[in-house]
């Protein structure tokens, strides 16, 4: 209930969540229930607000709805008996509202299951969510990638203990790193795919150095903590504006842009993603994007390798980019893009979220031209 309020008041649900359960003194069965009670009403929510509300007669307060979502998303969508769940939900209720959350949890047990009124509900997305995947991606691709961003994430450990999404480890992967280079990671926080490359990935060696770029201070420390903790000593950390990253131009290697995006990829992983993200975020942060790759493109060497991703899956952080590079950077020439499970988008890949049940994400590699 603590946690759901603080979502519903803007805090992010994979922070709120494990700091409260840090004090909690919970088993490990009862950590990972309560993480998917929050997570779950926090996805499900349009659901669950559509199964109470039909009970409802006047608009109820924040503690009461987050009560009823609760206790609706138990009922509607994990195996907790109903007299449990309603039981259960009415203790943890606000005191004055608890013969109301009673009445209404038992009347939406009485009446499941349901027959929804429209996809959007039933699978709780915005509208416009649902209406722009099935665009970009395709009627059947978007259903599809829709549903299984309601499934909760697989968890994927490097072998260095670092918990990271494989197909995050793939781009990683994709990039490469050739021992003594130098290589820069932009967008680095919280340093998952900087650490992997400092580390040296699939048969190559570490390179000489990663110079891991954040804009915000508190988000670069992130990396520095990261790469301490597995004992890296080849990640240089810069707080600054990657756009005008303090780095000679013409100076690196190899240069990975993991862009800030709408983050439409990675929705089971971030629950309270598709309540917060707007249409025009995409737009606003493709620009960004641009930005982003036009400093990069400064930076890289002749003969380097420019390497964009993002976890999302519209079309105007993705394929649209790279016919924008296209024109804009002509110099750049593409590399063949990874094989499946990514399949082909303009000179780049997109990974289905479905295909490997990993995080939705593009990536496309260009090599800058020899002089």
């Amino acid at each position: 209930m603590e946690a759901l309020l603080r979502i519903e008041n803007g805090a992010y649900a994979n922070l709120v969540t494990p700091a409260l359960l840090r004090g909690a003194g919970l088993s490990a069965r009862d950590r990972a229930f309560v993480t998917e009670l929050v997570y779950g009403s926090t996805r499900m929510r349009r659901a669950c607000d559509w199964l109470v509300d039909r009970f409802l007669e006047v608009p109820v307060e924040a503690g009461v709805r987050a009560a009823l979502r609760l206790g609706a998303y138990q009922l509607a969508f994990t195996r907790t008996p109903a007299h449990a769940a309603v039981a259960a939900t009415v203790d943890v209720a606000p005191k004055g509202a608890r013969g109301l959350v009673n009445a209404v949890l038992r009347k939406v047990a009485g009446a499941l299951p349901v027959e929804w009124p429209d996809l959007a509900t039933e699978l709780s997305y915005p509208d416009w969510i649902i209406e722009r995947l099935s665009v970009d991606l395709g009627p059947e691709d978007g259903l599809a990638a829709l549903r299984h961003m309601n499934l909760p994430p697989a968890v994927t450990e490097r072998a260095d203990g670092y918990v990271q999404d494989r197909a995050s480890q793939w781009v990683a992967e994709y990039m490469g790193a050739a021992s003594g280079e130098r290589v820069g990671d932009l967008c680095a926080a919280p340093g998952g795919k900087a650490t992997a490359l400092a580390a040296g990935v699939g048969d190559d060696m570490p390179p000489g150095v990663v110079v891991a770029v954040d804009v915000r201070p508190n988000r670069a420390a992130l990396v520095v903590e990261n790469a301490l903790r597995l004992g890296l000593r080849n990640v240089a950390v810069v707080a600054a504006d990657a756009r005008r990253a303090p780095v000679v131009p013409a100076s690196l290697d190899r240069v990975l842009v993991d862009a800030p995006c709408s983050g439409l990829g990675v929705l089971h992983r971030r629950p309270d993603a598709r309540w917060r993200v707007q249409p025009e975020d995409a737009v606003r942060l493709a620009k960004l994007q641009r930005q982003l790759l036009t400093g990069a493109v400064e930076l890289l060497r002749p003969g380097g390798l420019l390497v964009y991703s993002v976890c999302t899956l519209t079309l105007g952080e993705t394929a649209e980019i790279d016919r924008w590079l296209e024109q804009e950077f002509p110099a750049l020439t593409a590399e063949p893009p990874p094989g499946p499970p990514w399949e082909p988008l303009g000179r780049g890949a997109r990974l289905l979220p479905q295909s490997a049940r990993t995080d939705g994400m593009y990536v496309v590699g260009l090599r800058k031209a020899r002089r």
